[in-house]
């Protein structure tokens, strides 16, 4: 797993943190205070954040002193925390801004050099670049001398992760097989590398028995009794047995989250716990209510630890033009700070600005949303209703089904009023426009339809159709409500690539200016919707002419 990888690699580089390269040898007694606080408190404390700190003030320390390998190795202390707490972006800067502290040419800096190059694959890796992950773990396997040695396997096993990561099987498997054609001392590394070859194997041909090797490793890992390996291999039989064995994959899925929890490693339980949900639907909902405060934990954790570690490089951001140029004079440092603030200054501002405008755009769709259901309240449930009543008023001779069928249509729609339901294919759209109208009819009113054939209609989308059925319906509400007219007609006409609706009434029609209440927003915004346009015919003595006409 990568976690336990990663604290491997850590143990690895503590080592190279003395004056000698030799990794055998004590390391000197160094002059600076923070940089003894700093490993006391990463390795016997574990207290990260504070690890963090110190390294930091033991890197201007050493800038202090022209040290420049040693502040370069406090950089990648302080990379190689916010990786493992995480922050994949916070270690690939802190990585990179350490490379120029390092001479390729000097012994002494190799080995730093390669911790640092690793540390930027990891980041990479948990990044999903896997090209830029391959590039750092191969950089660090340059400056490693000894390529056999467990340093060098590891390298090697994580290009080898990276190449099957990014699906390329063929290059993975290749290099695993290089790996276990060598001899292997360790026996961790060795049950590693077998696992995956074995995962590597198999996806790339999911019918390959990869359970030999998976449960080699297994019992290799169970002889050295480390429970992050054990974890690693429960894992992956889980994953594995998942669709072969589902029983023995919810075993394992079992015996990774009691060791998890053994271990109190939050992140193995929650993987557990996604597992096991899988796996187990009758428990699901318990195993549910103890991930999902675990997951939202671990985020709070992390993001806490982001924050800390950003806080502090903020307290000394001051200090980073001592850390890229020692020989610089006061003039030149106070440029730096005076551009750094300035840089700082307007980043506050342009932070400002976005928050700003992320919170304006917030408050239009809630605006916007709140629209769109006020119109679909106006339309389906007022209109309908208005229509459902006309019915009932006026045609006495309804049939009761035919009236509870529309009545329990209407229901169901206000039911789904704040969804945006797909809309359904209307093949018979013309009897659908003649029964809204018929709807309308009274003993006192008449609604004629002229060319409302079936062809007409053909190459409308269903979307457009949806937006004229709520025009007329409009329309027609309005006509009933106030026009007092007693004759009506819908006339439907097609002129090349256009559809033309022309509705007239022989009512008391507007007098002066078209007034813009809700129901014609909504129709002049359905209009505009289909790209089209409405015209109004006022001021004549007798009735009302609208014409609407929209591309096909």
């Amino acid at each position: 797993m990568k976690r336990l990888l990663f604290l491997l690699f850590s143990v690895l580089f503590v080592l190279s943190c003395s004056k000698n390269t030799s990794q055998k040898q004590e390391p000197q007694k160094i002059d600076n205070v923070f940089y003894d606080k700093a490993f006391k408190f990463r390795d016997t404390l574990k207290v990260y954040d504070s690890a963090y700190y110190y390294f930091n003030k033991a890197k201007d320390v050493f800038l202090k002193q022209n040290d420049s390998l040693r502040a370069g190795k406090c950089l990648v202390h302080m990379a190689i925390i916010s990786t493992d707490k995480g922050d994949y972006f916070g270690g690939q800067e802190l990585s990179l801004s350490a490379i120029p502290y390092f001479h390729t040419g000097k012994a002494e800096d190799s080995v730093p050099i390669a911790s640092n190059f690793n540390n930027l694959g990891l980041a990479y890796s948990n990044l999903k670049n896997y090209e830029k992950a391959i590039e750092y773990y191969q950089g660090a396997l340059s400056f490693t001398k000894d390529h056999n040695s467990l340093w060098a396997l590891k390298l090697k096993n994580n290009i080898a992760n990276s190449y099957r990561d990014k699906e390329d099987y063929k290059t993975s498997l290749m290099l695993y097989r290089k790996l276990l054609a060598q001899k292997i001392d360790n026996t961790d590394e060795y049950a590693r590398i077998i696992t995956n070859n074995a995962i590597a194997e198999w996806l790339q041909n999911p019918n390959y028995n990869a359970a030999p090797e998976l449960l080699n490793a297994l019992h290799i890992r169970e002889k050295e009794k480390d429970p992050l390996a054990l974890n690693s291999s429960y894992s992956h039989l889980a994953d594995y047995y998942t669709k072969k064995k589902p029983d023995s994959a919810l075993l394992y899925a079992q015996k990774m989250y009691l060791t998890a929890k053994k271990i109190n490693s939050p992140d193995d339980q929650s993987q557990a716990l996604e597992k096991l949900i899988k796996l187990s639907p009758s428990e699901a909902i318990k195993y549910f209510a103890i991930y999902q405060p675990l997951k939202d934990s671990i985020e709070i954790a992390r993001n806490k630890a982001k924050n800390q570690f950003a806080v502090i490089r903020y307290d000394t951001e001051k200090h980073k033009s001592d850390s890229l140029k020692f020989q610089k004079d006061s003039t030149e440092k106070t440029y730096m700070v005076i551009t750094l603030i300035v840089l700082l200054g307007l980043g506050f501002f342009w932070y400002r600005k976005r928050k700003q405008r992320l919170e304006m755009e917030k408050e239009n769709a809630i605006k916007e949303s709140r629209l769109k259901t006020s119109k679909k309240v106006h339309d389906v449930v007022a209109n309908g209703l208005y229509r459902v009543m006309n019915k009932i008023e006026y045609q006495p001779e309804l049939d009761k089904e035919i009236l509870l069928d529309e009545i329990e249509d209407l229901y169901e729609k206000s039911r789904d009023i704040s969804y945006e339901k797909p809309l359904a294919p209307t093949s018979h759209f013309h009897q659908k426009l003649a029964s809204l109208a018929n709807s309308f009819n009274t003993d006192k009113i008449q609604i004629h339809l002229i060319d409302n054939t079936p062809t007409l209609w053909e190459q409308v989308n269903a979307t457009a159709k949806d937006e004229v059925t709520h025009i007329l319906q409009e329309l027609l509400v309005n006509m009933r409500k106030h026009s007092e007219a007693s004759e009506v007609t819908l006339q439907f006409a097609r002129q090349e690539n256009e559809l033309h609706i022309t509705y007239q009434d022989n009512g008391i029609g507007i007098k002066g200016a078209v007034k813009s209440n809700n129901g014609l927003r909504n129709t002049e915004t359905r209009i505009k919707n289909l790209n089209g346009q409405i015209t109004f015919e006022t001021g004549s003595e007798k009735g009302l002419s609208i014409n609407f006409s929209f591309p096909v």
